[in-house]
């Protein structure tokens, strides 16, 4: 992948103090990346002022036919006066008012409260048996959590199913299951267009059951979080990126269409590295609806992730730098038995430069150009033993 991406923060608590980590990553294949513990710690952000929702009107052009003189004549075309032409404007934003009020009357009750004892984050009630699908970054190191309801009444109890670091994805259960439940509708990702008008709905800075509106504005975004800010270090292919705001609380969330369906996970928002640590306005990231769907589905039914759809080495990594002390690749510290690298012939201590033509520098490259492949694919990679380039085929396996 080529380019360079905005950097990026985690969105999940707001009730924290900030504490720095160890740059770390997600896994590779089956081993976690690098040898620091994952990032847990929260940050503060500014908070923005949901935007106003925008009334967007539309004018029709009415025709009439008649005939003059009974010998027949052409249509005129006329325009509507100021008074129709006021009605229909009136409509259509009653329309775009209404459909907005729906959205969030049925798909509100679906998202929830997620809190933990290091702070707190939304979720997304998954089906009626009470599993909820959440972000990894949320959870954390927690494995019971306190659920609270949009529609009201005591927290519920409730606990860690699994959890995907690598897609910063997690599924939670509630202990018991209230009567009236509503799972949410997920959308066909593939559905979702630039422009398409969104409400992400969730908790930010402890505001419970809050709406914020926006578009997408793009989608297939390929991004990382930092793993020193609180989040898992993951790098995330297809993602949903919105101008809905998303702040700390909004993370595991819903993005909701206009139809009463969830076409994201809210995760991320960017920051301009001019304002610090500030979050950069309007620039928000969402897990798509299909990627949380299929992980959350292999959850529920396996108790874990099986098979991701996401490419892998097979091997834990580390950075590297080169005399000038300047990032020079990713050094293999243990490949997996039987996995990719290891049938290519690749060894603990070799240093990958090159993946499939696109440089490795950092883990973080490594993983965002495994991002962009797929299980099953063959690829170059180029890498360095004994003061040597190499270059090996490798038939990518399967991210774990």
């Amino acid at each position: 992948m080529s380019g360079s991406h905005p950097a990026l923060a985690r969105s999940a608590r707001s009730r924290r103090l900030d504490r720095g980590r160890p740059h770390g990553t997600g896994p590779l294949g089956t081993g976690p990346l690098g040898t620091g513990p994952l990032g847990t710690g929260p940050r503060r952000s500014r908070v923005l002022l949901p935007a106003a929702a925008a009334a967007l009107t539309a004018t029709a052009l009415l025709a009439t036919g008649c005939t003059s003189g009974g010998t027949g004549g052409h249509a005129a075309a006329q325009t509507p006066g100021p008074v129709q032409a006021a009605d229909q404007q009136a409509s259509s934003a009653g329309d775009l008012q209404t459909a907005y009020t729906n959205a969030v009357k049925k798909v509100l009750p679906s998202v929830v409260s997620i809190t933990t004892a290091a702070g707190l984050g939304s979720g997304v009630v998954y089906d009626g048996q009470g599993d909820i699908v959440t972000n990894a970054h949320v959870v954390g190191n927690a494995t019971t959590f306190q659920v609270s309801l949009a529609t009201g009444g005591r927290p519920l109890g409730a606990k860690l199913v699994a959890s995907y670091p690598a897609g910063d994805l997690a599924v939670i259960k509630l202990d018991s299951v209230p009567s009236g439940l509503q799972p949410a509708t997920f959308a066909d990702s593939s559905s979702v267009v630039v422009g398409d008008i969104v409400l992400a709905m969730g908790n930010p800075l402890g505001l419970s059951s809050s709406v914020t509106e926006g578009i997408v504005s793009a989608t297939g975004r390929t991004v990382s979080e930092s793993a020193s800010d609180g989040g898992t270090g993951a790098t995330i292919p297809d993602m949903v990126q919105t101008s809905a705001a998303i702040n700390p609380g909004n993370s595991g969330g819903a993005l909701v269409n206009l139809n009463d369906q969830v076409i994201g996970i809210p995760t991320l928002a960017a920051t301009d590295p001019q304002l610090g640590s500030g979050a950069a306005p309007g620039i928000g990231f969402a897990i798509p609806a299909s990627t949380v769907q299929r992980i959350a589905g292999q959850i529920v039914q396996n108790g874990k992730v099986t098979n991701s759809g996401r490419a892998g080495l097979g091997v834990t990594v580390r950075g590297v730098v080169g005399s000038d002390f300047q990032p020079a690749g990713v050094a293999i510290v243990s490949v997996t038995k039987g996995g990719a690298a290891e049938k290519a012939g690749l060894q603990a201590g070799d240093v990958i430069t090159k993946v499939d033509n696109a440089p490795i520098t950092t883990v973080q490259s490594l993983t965002a150009a495994l991002a962009g492949l797929k299980p099953g694919q063959q690829v170059p990679v180029t890498y360095e033993r004994d003061g040597t380039t190499k270059t090996v085929q490798v038939t990518l396996g399967t991210l774990g």
